[in-house]
């Protein structure tokens, strides 16, 4: 029956079947994660090769900048989910946070593909590198602001009749998030490499207007959860809410160690390729490209892990979520020691090719092989990691702060991102390049990474878990 006040289905019906808002949702989430990782897969790229002045003179930034710039974009993404959870959960809905949101990002796509107008119309309003980050602070504020209202919007079609539904649609939501992903991440570096930063960055917002009308046209189909208004601050910062935060926040902050190592594959591993031989499966791949290993092995290991791996394990211990986290750690740790490996060999080879007073046509970079094979283990990484830590969130949450806890597990992608920018910052000499740099670079993130995983030993062990599920009366 709908709420007075409302147009709107404000509470899920006693059908045992498939809620009729889901294909929107999940074909609204496919569009949008193409539009992401396709103008994040060639940020890198565009900053240090194709940014020009408004008079049209080469413009690029150093690596080390370009991969500070990709950070804090990351680390502010991943940091406007607080505000977002807060505000549809108290004030707008999440129906309405998410609608208005998403046409501040199709604002924030619109300001990258504008940077490739002609020189004399950009002079007249902002350079290039205004229109950048204006464009990657858009699109920061809708994607960030979005993130945890998205989720918590499916959990919000589902009553007691067709809840067994639920995990068939978060599976079909994940795969549709890795699906955009690996499209989007051989198509948009192609686009680039072959019609310039208008299209690569215009395609993207493209998909993510479509993603935005398939979502308004679900509009009747949907439930509608209303806002809570002020009683949700009384409910959320009450003793057993602070006490619950307090629980995760340890966990959290080592937590954004790993992810301050894993989305360095959209920085400093895109950077490593340009250096190697990619030539692979008979292609010639673009350094951009190779990050679409990581959907495609998400892809594959999910069922691997849940219906193989875990039940494996299974056998000899209990397999607890913390666990599997400390194990994903111990992964973390492996894939960047293989990536400074694969860069010390690189730094070798630049080294034989000066010595010797030889041209690029005559070097022989390692194999992007090596770099494949860090994907393999930092994939399986963020398996344990990632997904364990969305639903151990979730469980250690009470009812009325399901929202929040996701935004602060999210925040710590962000810390993560930031650490990452603040050592580009802190170690940037007056010519704008890294005094740590080679495999020194990755052997640091290596050496933070091995820190954290001992920090974490203690928290497997004491953290005592309390699960809380939707519908529980205290």
């Amino acid at each position: 029956m709908a709420h007075h006040s409302s147009p709107y289905q404000t509470h899920p019906s006693s059908t045992a079947g498939m809620p009729p808002g889901i294909p929107f949702i999940v074909g609204n989430e496919a569009a949008e994660r193409f539009s992401f990782y396709g103008m994040k897969s060639i940020l890198v790229v565009f900053m240090t090769q194709y940014l020009l002045s408004s008079t049209g003179h080469a413009d690029a930034m150093t690596e080390t900048e370009a991969r500070e710039w990709m950070h804090l974009f990351v680390a502010s993404a991943y940091f406007f989910p607080i505000i977002g959870g807060i505000v549809a959960d108290a004030f707008l809905g999440k129906y309405l946070t998410i609608l208005l949101l998403s046409l501040v990002y199709c604002v924030g796509h619109l300001c990258l593909a504008l940077m490739d107008m002609p020189g004399p119309l950009l002079a007249a309003t902002l350079e290039p590198r205004g229109w950048l980050l204006a464009g990657l602070a858009l699109i920061a504020i809708g994607s960030g602001g979005i993130k945890p209202c998205v989720s918590a919007h499916v959990g919000d079609q589902f009553g007691r009749a067709n809840r067994h539904l639920l995990e068939r649609v978060f599976g079909w939501f994940y795969f549709a998030i890795n699906f955009g992903s690996f499209f989007s991440t051989l198509l948009t570096p192609w686009l680039l490499a072959h019609h310039g930063p208008g299209w690569a960055f215009g395609v993207p917002g493209i998909l993510m207007a479509i993603a935005t009308l398939v979502f308004w046209l679900g509009r009747h189909r949907f439930i509608h959860i209303p806002p809570r208004g002020p009683a949700y601050f009384r409910e959320t910062f009450g003793r057993e809410g602070l006490a619950s935060i307090a629980k995760l926040v340890p966990l959290y902050l080592l937590v954004a160690v790993f992810w301050s190592l894993y989305d360095q594959t959209g920085g400093a591993w895109v950077q490593q390729a340009e250096r190697m031989d990619r030539h692979f499966l008979g292609i010639d791949w673009l350094e951009s490209q190779i990050q679409a290993v990581n959907p495609l092995l998400v892809l594959a290991f999910i069922p691997l892990f849940g219906s193989v791996i875990y039940p494996a394990i299974g056998r000899f211990m209990n397999f607890t979520p913390l666990r599997r986290i400390l194990v994903g750690f111990i992964l973390g740790i492996a894939a960047f020691a293989i990536s400074a490996t694969a860069e010390g060999l690189i730094d070798a080879e630049t080294s034989r090719l000066a010595a010797a007073n030889l041209g690029p046509e005559h070097a022989r970079w390692p194999s992007v092989v090596w770099q494949l094979a860090a994907y393999v283990v930092i994939t399986a990484a963020e398996i344990l990691v990632s997904i364990t830590c969305l639903e151990f969130s979730y469980t250690q949450a009470p009812p009325q702060m399901k929202s929040l806890v996701m935004s602060l597990y999210l925040l710590s992608v962000s810390l993560g991102n930031l650490f990452t920018a603040v050592v580009n910052m802190a170690t940037r000499d007056a010519s704008g390049h890294s005094t740590l740099s080679g495999p020194s670079y990755y052997w640091f993130f290596t050496g933070c990474m091995t820190v954290a995983t001992i920090l974490l030993v203690p928290v497997v062990f004491l953290y005592k878990p309390r699960e809380y599920l939707q519908g529980e009366v205290n």
